[in-house]
């Protein structure tokens, strides 16, 4: 799938308001993603989040352009990435996982340089940067231009980036990128990730994530493997489980 839905939002006012009072009632822990225009404006949304007890986590987002610096995403610059990742860190006492993007000249470095900032945790990866061409119309199919892409065309790469990351870092990998079936997910899990999460393929089928969960358990039991400890990692040369 290839989106230019952007990240279109009520806001961490509203989502406080009417959103966050629901969430103490859930049986799964919530991960608030926060994205901004600039290191201000996440900082702003990481210390509103304080707010509401029901946030578990904060997924921090630097796939975002970067308005004040030109356009740029945050996640492609390790310094970029590091700066707005400890300036984030500094205001809060949640768990931080930073998501990364692949369209950076070197994801484990940037990796490397949000661990270093007090990431607790790295997940990726976002979209592929893309375009299609209406060859009709002679212009992008998107009216961005360009868009994200996403879905089971770009596991391949995902797992690669999760392979590369997981060999260099010490905090967990959560992987991602199209996840659709539990083969899918075991191949971030073989690769390194501690955890996995489920995307586009819930636009087709919502009851993907259910799936998957159910379809691990299954396989799990099927092959004898008492934790996935004793898989994770596994496929990398020379590897230990990862904890």
């Amino acid at each position: 799938m290839l989106n230019a839905i952007g990240l279109n939002n009520p806001g961490i006012g509203r989502v406080l308001r009417e959103y966050a009072p629901k969430w103490s009632s859930l049986r799964a822990p919530v991960v608030l993603s926060i994205a901004g225009e600039s290191v201000d404006e996440y900082v702003e949304i990481a210390q509103r989040a304080e707010e509401a007890e029901a946030i578990a986590a904060l997924e921090l987002n630097v796939s975002c352009p970067n308005v004040s610096e030109g356009g740029a995403l945050f996640g492609s610059d390790p310094v970029q990435a590091a700066s707005i990742t400890g300036a984030v860190r500094a205001v809060t006492s949640l768990p931080l996982i930073v998501k990364l993007t692949p369209n950076a000249a070197s994801v484990p470095e940037v990796a490397l340089a949000v661990e270093s900032a007090g990431a607790d945790a790295v997940s990726l990866v976002n979209t592929i940067a893309g375009l299609v061409i209406d060859v009709e119309g002679r212009r992008p199919a998107l009216g961005n231009g360009g868009g994200g892409l996403s879905g089971p065309a770009i596991r391949p790469v995902a797992v690669r980036l999760v392979w590369d990351v997981a060999r260099v870092v010490t905090v967990p990998v959560v992987g991602l990128g199209g996840i659709a079936r539990v083969e899918d997910a075991l191949q971030f899990i073989m690769a390194g990730a501690s955890a996995v999460q489920v995307g586009s393929a819930g636009f087709a089928k919502p009851d993907t994530i259910i799936r998957v969960a159910d379809d691990l358990a299954e396989w799990i039991g099927r092959h004898g493997v008492a934790s996935l400890d004793e898989i994770r990692g596994c496929a990398v040369p020379n590897s230990e489980p990862r904890e």
